[in-house]
């Protein structure tokens, strides 16, 4: 169980995109009843999202900055095509028609990594690998801050009801397997409420990049990142979206059951009321960006 540790809260919740609390979400007679084949082609041998999704015809990849966020989720390894999700306990969930690719990353073995969680964990990884440890900060949902350069120095988080304090219990540890330790105790604390805040919105579809997000804080909530992007002459924009979910599970690529032509890309716009996904509708439109 996740926590929330709040002023306004004296209880323990359940927080993330909790799937038998999540509304609105979808279920399997909604997108099963929606039907067509895809145009896009998929190269199933490939094994970076970049390489295994072309765009729709007349489209094409908006390239990434190297070294960017955006350039590292394209690039990011993924598990051979056809790859099943699976749980933090190494069993798959019941469905499994709903992606076209599963990122090749451990998801830990406990109910931790979910929605929020699977979007921090790639922010995290890049910015460990670009060696941009003054960026990797997270708040809890209190508000509360910590940074992978304070736990790593032995800084460790003491919660007692709605109380979190800090301080120096541990000694100088810089390991990668003590960086998991630190997003673990994050995903324990963090969620949807604490990353919308983290982030700032983006309100205009031609400022929207690979690594974005599509956010419902609360508890529970939803998030989804956008994982790709390519674009035709005219300048109009589509857009690939990955996922984690609850309970914690692989970190997967969505299909798009809603208009399978174009399937997995999505035709996305800020400005609308509601946008749906796969596995979920988000109510409120509200992309955001780190």
């Amino acid at each position: 169980m996740k926590k929330i540790i709040s002023g306004l809260a004296a209880a323990t919740f359940l927080v993330g995109c909790t799937h038998d609390k999540m509304r609105p979400h979808l279920n399997a007679k909604d997108t099963n009843e929606l039907s067509s084949e895809s145009s896009v082609h998929i190269i199933k041998d490939k094994n970076t999202i970049k390489g295994r999704f072309s765009p729709p015809q007349n489209y094409q990849w908006i390239e990434e900055k190297t070294g960017s966020f955006g350039y590292f989720i394209e690039n990011f390894t993924l598990k051979p095509y056809g790859s099943q999700i699976l749980k933090y306990d190494g069993n798959p969930i019941s469905t499994q028609h709903l992606h076209e690719a599963v990122f090749d990353i451990d998801t830990g073995s406990k109910d931790l990594q979910q929605c929020a969680d699977a979007v921090i964990r790639l922010r995290a990884e890049y910015l460990y690998k670009a060696k941009k440890y003054d960026e990797i900060k997270f708040h809890f949902t209190s508000g509360d801050l910590l940074t992978w350069n304070d736990y790593k120095n032995g800084t460790r988080a003491f919660v007692n009801g709605n109380s979190v304090n800090f301080r120096k219990a541990a000694e100088l540890d810089n390991s990668y397997k003590n960086f998991r330790n630190y997003l673990d105790l994050i995903f324990n604390y963090a969620g949807t409420i604490s990353l919308n805040k983290e982030t700032k919105p983006v309100t205009r579809n031609s400022n929207l990049k690979t690594g974005d997000i599509l956010i419902t804080p609360g508890s529970p909530g939803h998030v989804v990142f956008i994982a790709g992007v390519c674009q035709n002459k005219e300048g109009k924009k589509l857009f690939l979206l990955g996922e984690g979910f609850t309970p914690a599970q692989s970190i997967h690529l969505l299909s798009n059951p809603f208009d399978k032509n174009i399937s997995p890309w999505y035709d996305l716009d800020v400005a609308s009321p509601e946008t749906k996904t796969a596995r979920y509708i988000f109510k409120l439109t509200n992309f955001r960006s780190f």
